[in-house]
């Protein structure tokens, strides 16, 4: 399709409208709530006012003179070019167009003003503690549901550096690691490139490979199995290693290792329910009230 002139600058601004109605909405919803009388005006375009306390809160104290004022004069060039976007649209959609963009605007307002309000409703009436509890029957009752879709593995190693005098003693409480053994391990660990010794968390495959660069995925099965203790060299250093478990995919995931997602589950439930509370007694109580009612429609 192809446009004159006049017809591809309306076209060609059309999108850019909109963007700057959108800002328009963005800018000036604070402002909705407030009946009071504005005063210190710094710019204007056609009847629409911008006033010192709409710029006066985004100069921060670190900003020097020179940098404020240029801020000041970029704020108010793009307030102004928003507000004769905005100018124009009125002038050049179509009534049609205009009362769609109305209501989408209207939209807008009404959804952020009420996620807000649900937000804060939902931060101060509802409990955020799980428990441990909680967490096990959740888990229990869907094992099935929680089966990998990648290997994870309990492990332990240290990186050291080439040469490291104390290798075999390293190794040697490393593959015994007992409390005496982590005691000294800790206690020369500043002379380690890494170390790892909590062999309780459940790590993914593609972090160890992401450790240790001479474990890959084509031989991750030769190094990576239950008990296996391994010693590996690049040319960055040696790396001592000790498998505790492992689990393949399709295995049941450990209740440690997906506990941050069965709680943000929890919670978005709660949540949920909590919401569908609210909105049931809001008009609940409205309909009591002969705030809201729905009328029969004539026929």
């Amino acid at each position: 399709m192809f446009f004159n002139k006049s017809e591809f600058l309306f076209h060609r601004t059309y999108s850019i409208l909109l963007i700057g109605l959108l800002s328009f909405v963005i800018v000036s919803c604070e402002g909705l709530f407030k009946k009071e009388e504005r005063k210190n005006p710094i710019a204007r375009v056609g009847d629409a006012y911008l006033f010192q306390e709409d710029l006066a809160p985004l100069i921060t104290e670190n900003m020097t003179k020179g940098d404020s004022a240029s801020f000041a004069v970029n704020f108010i060039n793009n307030w102004a070019s928003k507000q004769l976007l905005l100018s124009k649209a009125k002038i050049n959609l179509s009534e049609d167009k205009l009362a769609e963009y109305n209501a989408l605007v209207d939209d807008y307002r009404t959804d952020l003003y009420t996620r807000v309000y649900k937000e804060a409703l939902v931060s101060q009436a509802t409990d955020t503690i799980i428990t441990d509890a909680q967490l096990e029957t959740f888990y229990e009752k869907g094992k099935e549901n929680f089966k990998l879709k990648e290997r994870i593995a309990r492990i332990r190693f240290v990186s050291l550096p080439k040469g490291f005098m104390d290798k075999e003693e390293v190794s040697k409480r490393m593959k015994r690691f007992k409390e005496e053994d982590v005691r000294y391990l800790d206690s020369i660990g500043v002379q380690f490139n890494k170390l790892n010794f909590n062999d309780s968390i459940w790590v993914r495959f593609t972090r160890i490979f992401e450790e240790i660069p001479p474990i890959n995925i084509d031989n991750a099965d030769k190094y990576l199995k239950n008990s296996q203790f391994f010693e590996l060299e690049d040319s960055i250093g040696v790396y001592l290693g000790k498998i505790e478990e492992i689990k393949d995919v399709n295995e049941i995931a450990p209740l440690s290792f997906i506990k941050p997602t069965i709680e943000q589950v929890l919670l978005s439930r709660r949540k949920m329910d909590y919401l569908r509370k609210l909105e049931t007694e809001l008009l609940d109580e409205a309909i009591k009230d002969k705030e809201f009612e729905v009328f029969e429609s004539k026929k």
